[in-house]
C-alpha cells in the first residue's frame, strides 16, 4: 500500500517543484500538496498520513506553529515531520526540535537529498507502526492472561464458597442466589455497576469460616444453646482469617463481607457491634439478601418459610436489623428476587414450605396472626 505524504507550503511554484522531482516515486507514495495550513490540519483530521512535509515561511500559520498543532493531536502526534528551513537558520532549527520536528532540509531542496530524509523518515514510521502493532498484540495478550487469571480465581472463590454452604445445604446454591440478589440490591440502592459486580463476586465468600465449625453445631437440629452459639459466632473471624493478606479489590471486600453480614442496624449484631452507617453498604447489603434466602430456604435445622412471611420479618425489622432505606429498595426489586431464586433453586427442595416450624416450637414472631417459626438466637446459622 502507497505511504501517504502531506506537503504544505503556501507558494504553489514551491509545491509544482516539488512534485516534479519526485515524480519517480509516485508508485510508491500517494503525495497531496496543500497552500493552506488550515486545510492541511481538516486533511490530516479526515485522513492518515506517514509524513508531513512542512515549510516553514508561510503567512496564514507558520510551519513552527502547524508542527506544535500537529503534535498535539492524537492521531498525528507520531508521524514523522520533515522541516523545510532556510541554511544557517539555528534558532529555528532548535525551536522546530523542541517541538518535536523529526528532520530538517534546507532550501533550495537537492533531489537526492530530498529522497533520502523522506525515505529515512518513512522507515521510523514504519518501524513506529510495527512497535505500535507489536505493543498492542502484547497488550492484548496480557489482557486475555489477566481475564484468564482473574476468571480462574472468580471459580476458586465461588468454589469456596459453595463448599462452605455445603456443609449445611446440600447443594450450595444459597451463594449463588443471594450473592445475585446483593447485585441487584447494589444497583437499586446507588452502586456502580462496577462496584455491583464486585460485590456479586465477593459475596459468595461470606460464610467461607463455616469450614471451622464443628458439624455437630453447624448439623445440630434446633436451637444451640449460649456456649454453641458462640462457638457458631466464631466463623466470622476464621473467614477473616481465611481471606487476610491479598490486597486485590476483591479479596479486601469479600473480608469486609464476611466481618459486617452479622452486624445490625441497631448496633446489636456482631463481632464488633457496628451501628448504623459504621457498616458499609455492602455489609448491610449482604446481610439483608443472606437472611432473606436463608429464611425461605432448608436446612437441616429449619424448614424454609414462605416469601411473604420472610419479607414481612424483613419489613418489621427495619431500622433494628436491617438499613430502612435498604429494606424499601429490596421489596421495589422484590419480582427480580424471585426470578433468581426460581432460576437457581436447592435441587429437591420442592416448594418452600409454608409456616412450619422445624419442631414444633412456640413462635414468637407472629406477623397478622400467621404462624412463623422463632428466629431467636442460635435458630439461624447462615
Amino acid at each position: 500500500m502507497p505511504k501517504q505524504l502531506l506537503f504544505v507550503d503556501d507558494e504553489p511554484d514551491v509545491l509544482k517543484g516539488l512534485s516534479r522531482i519526485l515524480k519517480d516515486h509516485r508508485h510508491q507514495w500517494d503525495m497531496h500538496f496543500i497552500t493552506n495550513p488550515e486545510q492541511a490540519l481538516v486533511m490530516s483530521s479526515e485522513q492518515s498520513f506517514d509524513l508531513f512535509v512542512l515549510d516553514y515561511a508561510m503567512p496564514q500559520k507558520n510551519g513552527l506553529e502547524l508542527l506544535e498543532i500537529l503534535r498535539s493531536l492524537d492521531r498525528t502526534r507520531e508521524v514523522p515531520i520533515l522541516m523545510l528551513t532556510g541554511k544557517g537558520d539555528r534558532v529555528l532549527k532548535r525551536q522546530a526540535l523542541e517541538l518535536g520536528a523529526t528532520d530538517f532540509l534546507n532550501k533550495p531542496v537537492d533531489r537526492e537529498e530530498l529522497v533520502a530524509r523522506i525515505m529515512n523518515s518513512l522507515r521510523i514510521k514504519t518501524y513506529l507502526d510495527a512497535m505500535k502493532g507489536h505493543n498492542h498484540t502484547l497488550e492484548k495478550a496480557v489482557q486475555e492472561r489477566t481475564r484468564e487469571l482473574e476468571k480462574t480465581r472468580l471459580q476458586i472463590i465461588h468454589r469456596l464458597g459453595r463448599a462452605a454452604e455445603y456443609r449445611d445445604n446440600e447443594t450450595g446454591m444459597h451463594v449463588i442466589r443471594m450473592s445475585q440478589y446483593a447485585r441487584l440490591l447494589g444497583l437499586q440502592s446507588g452502586l456502580t455497576p462496577r462496584a455491583a459486580n464486585l460485590l456479586l463476586e465477593a459475596s459468595p465468600m461470606h460464610d467461607i469460616g463455616k469450614i471451622g465449625i464443628p458439624d455437630k453445631i453447624l448439623l445440630k437440629p434446633g436451637k444451640l444453646d449460649p456456649d454453641e452459639w458462640e462457638l457458631m459466632k466464631t466463623h466470622v473471624p476464621i473467614g477473616a482469617e481465611i481471606l487476610s493478606g491479598d490486597d486485590s479489590d476483591l479479596l479486601r471486600l469479600a473480608r469486609i463481607v464476611v466481618l459486617e453480614h452479622h452486624e445490625k442496624w441497631n448496633g446489636r449484631g456482631y463481632p464488633h457491634g457496628l451501628k448504623g452507617d459504621q457498616i458499609t453498604l455492602e455489609g448491610r447489603i449482604v446481610a439483608l439478601c443472606d437472611v432473606f434466602d436463608a429464611l425461605t430456604s432448608e436446612r437441616p435445622y429449619k424448614k424454609a418459610w414462605s416469601v411473604d412471611v420472610a419479607v414481612r420479618f424483613i419489613e418489621e425489622r427495619q431500622g433494628k436489623d436491617f438499613d430502612p432505606r435498604l429494606v424499601q429498595n429490596f421489596i421495589q426489586i422484590l419480582p427480580d428476587i424471585l426470578e433468581i431464586k426460581d432460576r437457581y433453586p436447592d435441587h429437591g427442595n420442592g416448594p418452600a414450605v409454608k409456616l412450619i416450624s422445624a419442631h414444633g416450637e412456640t413462635e414468637k414472631w407472629n406477623p397478622s396472626g400467621a404462624l412463623a417459626p422463632q428466629l431467636g438466637p442460635g435458630a439461624r446459622r447462615s
